[in-house]
């Protein structure tokens, strides 16, 4: 995303369907892995942990009171670090080659930069 300022409501138009982007990408990334036991522990729960940063910003954005807001927002950065835990777990398993979560991990590192900021700034 731009490093301008937008509109609260575009940011979070826009970070919804990146979340949802994200989600996506790892569902489409998880049937590439195989079908040996280990792979697909890991592949489920990097696919639980995966749609829950989508679906938790989601709920973050109806939040009935900042109270709310910031209880999803927590789970957000939560459940993207747990994401990222996988991913890594995934590739220096050995489970699937070198780089090909790169783009993944990436991803998921700038979501929980933004979410992470995010939070300290309502912390103020």
């Amino acid at each position: 995303m731009d490093r301008e300022r937008l509109p609260k409501e575009q940011f979070a138009e826009l970070f919804r369907q990146r979340t949802k982007q994200l989600a996506l990408d790892v569902i489409k990334f998880s049937k590439q892995l195989p079908k040996v036991e280990e792979a697909i522990i890991m592949k489920r729960q990097l696919l639980r942990s995966a749609t829950s940063v989508a679906a938790n910003y989601r709920a973050a954005c109806r939040a009935r009171s900042s109270a709310e807001f910031y209880a999803k927002l927590c789970i957000v950065i939560e459940e993207a670090d747990e994401s990222l835990f996988w991913l890594e777990l995934l590739e220096e398993s050995g489970t699937t080659a070198t780089g090909t979560v790169q783009d993944l991990k990436k991803e998921f590192i700038e979501v929980l930069s933004i979410m992470a900021k995010a939070r300290k700034s309502m912390n103020k």
